[in-house]
């Protein structure tokens, strides 16, 4: 198949099952499931920034890398806020909280992912669900240690600096372990997109792929989407004149929109590539 084939047949798939619409839906959902997934992540870091101000300090650097700056603003005073009342109590309610809200937009990823590769969903309710929860709890964990590869190898690397007095090769080295660092949680990225497209749908048999095409052009049109919305976003932000006191609300329901839209086209992709090599259209 052609590239041009290729993409003419991913358009009309995206178009005929309403793709543009199931994004908007998963939009809604990952920001429904954001704010408590904060407060349990607040809950857990203010009981221990208490003494540890930069590990939380350096999480939420690492937050700002992909959250569009006009709405981190909002999301850090969220963050601030859960973590500043955070108690034994909340965190418990927190935590049970997050992995509730989050599964609701992982049954919607479920749901979404079933149209994309044409598949019924024979599970009942409750298998469905937990389901969901596990694949949640699955996900937040490696999300947790892309996150940590990121911050453990900024931290030896500040740390090499301030003990080697040669800083050519603190330097060097330094940044040998950002790159493996950074390696590690673009690796870790990449199998959460292999987990969901292996767990989410409803396969009758299920197929493990590490890397598949959907997989890097999804991940590869989220960052160049998210970037290029960054730079909008720094040059024509209309959206706090137009939504007033709501704008950095809707920017981050946008951003959510396109990372949802990118989740499905990578499913577009794999499942095109797939019915082609079987013979369907």
């Amino acid at each position: 198949m052609s590239s041009k084939e290729l993409i003419v047949r991913v358009w009309r798939s995206l178009v005929a099952d309403r793709v543009f619409g199931h994004a908007a839906e998963l939009g809604f959902y990952f920001l429904f499931a954001l704010f408590p997934t904060l407060f349990c992540a607040g809950s857990i870091l203010g009981l221990a920034a208490r003494s540890a101000h930069q590990i939380s300090d350096r999480l939420l650097e690492c937050l700002a890398l992909v959250i569009p700056t006009s709405a981190l603003g909002t999301v850090l005073a969220t963050f601030n806020e859960t973590a500043a009342a955070a108690s034994s109590g909340k965190l418990t309610f927190g935590t049970v909280a997050a992995v509730w809200s989050a599964s609701v937009g992982i049954s919607a990823i479920q749901d979404t992912l079933n149209v994309v590769f044409k598949l019924e969903d024979r599970r009942s309710y409750v298998a469905a669900r937990i389901g969901a929860i596990l694949l949640t709890v699955l996900l937040t964990l490696l999300i947790g240690a892309g996150l940590s590869c990121m911050f453990a190898s900024d931290f030896v690397s500040a740390l090499i600096d301030r003990h080697l007095l040669n800083q050519a090769v603190a330097w060097t080295v330094g940044l040998a372990i950002r790159v493996v660092g950074w390696s590690a949680s673009g690796c870790l990225l990449a199998l959460s997109f292999a987990v969901i497209y292996f767990w989410a749908p409803a396969w009758k048999m299920r197929r493990w792929r590490w890397l598949s095409p959907g997989t890097v052009v999804g991940i590869a049109g989220w960052l160049v989407a998210s970037l290029g919305f960054r730079i909008y976003l720094h040059f024509f932000n209309s959206y706090t004149v137009t939504y007033g006191s709501l704008g950095a609300v809707i920017i981050l329901l946008m951003w959510f929109y396109i990372s949802g839209l990118m989740l499905l086209l990578g499913a577009e992709i794999d499942t095109t590539i797939d019915n082609r090599g079987s013979g369907q259209s």
